[in-house]
């Protein structure tokens, strides 16, 4: 899940939060150095595309597609035998795989074919996404707007969704009428590094995404980032995979540093009461098996908003194969305070082990950065690139960038109506609140 999300949309949706001095950014007492993670692989910019000046042009005889179907639930099936074997099966898998991402360059010809390379190949594209995880489009022209984005994704057969949190607000539609988000392209944000993670949380899960570039950043980075979970469990030191595994692992999605520090008397009266009030009628808003919980990570006052127990490893629903399928690298504060983070306190995530929710060694947070960004390939996308993902087989991520940068995604379902159990087919009812959170980002000012 992406950082900060519930964060927002639990202050606005609480206005007694504004009256707390105590939510605000915490002043950090000997921060450790922040450095830029790496990566494994990082392929050469090709620097052979331009953008559109209309790349937001949408085809207006095409469908409104306003009122998506919700994202699906979450597909769990985490029983392996040992760590061992799980991590043995992956490696396999990977064996099997071939290239991550498979790249697909449009030639001359394929340019020409326009929205007809995709009608011809759609079968090919799809089979590619199963066997690779990912499959990296560039160099097509049609692709380079709105328009003809949709038609691409279209004619592939992909069935479009909202995103797993839709309801708190963090993305915006690029698009609506056409399924668009934007991604993380805010200027605050230029400077956030997003971790890996699948676009997930307990509940509910994305079948798979079309990341589209409509401009890259005018100055400089800016890289999307991905990494197979097959290779990622199969590369972690199993040690550590075995704790975190029998354990599992709970999420905090967002601190609220509140005035009521004491449990005894009034003020332990009214911090029970607070805590009641976000659980039952905030927390339940936002599509998430959210607890409330007070002083987690041991800072006094503080109301973390934490996941349920979920387990890293999770048997991709259509393969069977085991994949590291956890947002750690993205959430863990121990990674968080040693990269460049551009979000406020109340927006800071963690991870913490089991249910009682211990804390994570330091050894543990640094197996899963190294053994991540071993095997992030860090792709320099351009106007008209397009990364179709499985969700549930790659994680996805991005580098800091300076100037401004425009990219898009369209999340997507399953095929298969028996998978889509659980999630409504048309959510036009269920979407007041995240147009409200929309309107009140695009009321903050710019660098906001």
């Amino acid at each position: 899940m992406p950082s900060g999300a519930a964060a927002a949309a639990l202050l606005l949706a609480l206005p007694a939060a504004s009256a707390f001095s105590g939510l605000r950014m915490a002043a950090t007492v000997n921060a450790p150095t922040r450095t830029i993670p790496g990566a494994g692989v990082r392929p050469e910019w090709a620097n052979a595309a331009t953008p559109k000046e209309d790349y937001m042009r949408s085809d207006p005889a095409a469908a409104d597609l306003s009122g998506l179907r919700e994202c699906p639930l979450t597909r769990w099936n985490s029983e392996v035998a040992t760590v061992e074997k799980a991590q043995a099966e992956a490696r396999a898998a990977v064996k099997r795989r071939g290239a991550f991402p498979l790249e697909i360059q449009a030639d001359e010809t394929a340019k020409a074919q326009g929205i007809e390379y995709f009608k011809e190949n759609a079968d090919k594209i799809r089979e590619a996404m199963a066997k690779h995880g990912c499959v990296w489009l560039r160099g097509f022209d049609v692709t380079k707007d709105v328009a003809g984005y949709r038609q691409m994704w279209e004619e592939l057969g992909l069935l479009p969704c909202l995103d797993p949190i839709h309801s708190s607000g963090l993305r915006k539609f690029a698009s609506e009428r056409d399924g668009l988000y934007e991604e993380v392209n805010k200027p605050a944000l230029r400077q956030h590094y997003i971790g890996l993670h699948q676009e997930s949380t307990a509940k509910r899960t994305a079948a798979a995404a079309a990341f589209v570039c409509f401009q890259k950043a005018t100055e400089e980075g800016g890289r999307f980032t991905i990494a197979d979970g097959a290779a990622v469990l199969a590369d972690m030191k199993t040690d550590t995979l075995k704790r975190l595994y029998e354990d599992g692992v709970r999420i905090s999605v967002s601190n609220l540093d509140t005035p009521f520090k004491s449990t005894e008397g009034i003020v332990g009266a009214m911090r029970e009461g607070f805590k009641g009030l976000v659980q039952t009628a905030v927390a339940p808003k936002f599509d998430m098996d959210l607890e409330m919980v007070y002083e987690a990570d041991g800072k006094p006052g503080r109301l973390q908003a934490v996941e349920s127990r979920e387990p890293p490893i999770n048997r991709h629903p259509e393969s069977g194969v085991p994949v590291w399928f956890c947002n750690a690298h993205n959430h863990m504060r121990y990674l968080r305070d040693r990269r460049p983070c551009g979000v406020p306190e109340v927006g800071m995530t963690d991870v913490f082990l089991g249910e009682d929710m211990k804390e994570i060694s330091a050894e543990d947070c640094e197996e899963v950065k190294r053994v991540a960004e071993k095997n992030i390939v860090a792709l320099p996308m351009e106007p008209g690139d397009v990364l179709l993902i499985d969700n549930y087989r790659a994680l996805h991520g991005r580098e800091t960038f300076e100037g401004d940068r425009y990219h898009a995604v369209t999340w997507f379902t399953w095929n298969n109506p028996e998978w889509r159990e659980g999630a409504n087919e048309n959510s036009e009812e269920k979407d007041g609140l995240n147009k409200v959170m929309n309107k009140y980002l695009d009321w903050l000012p710019k660098e906001f």
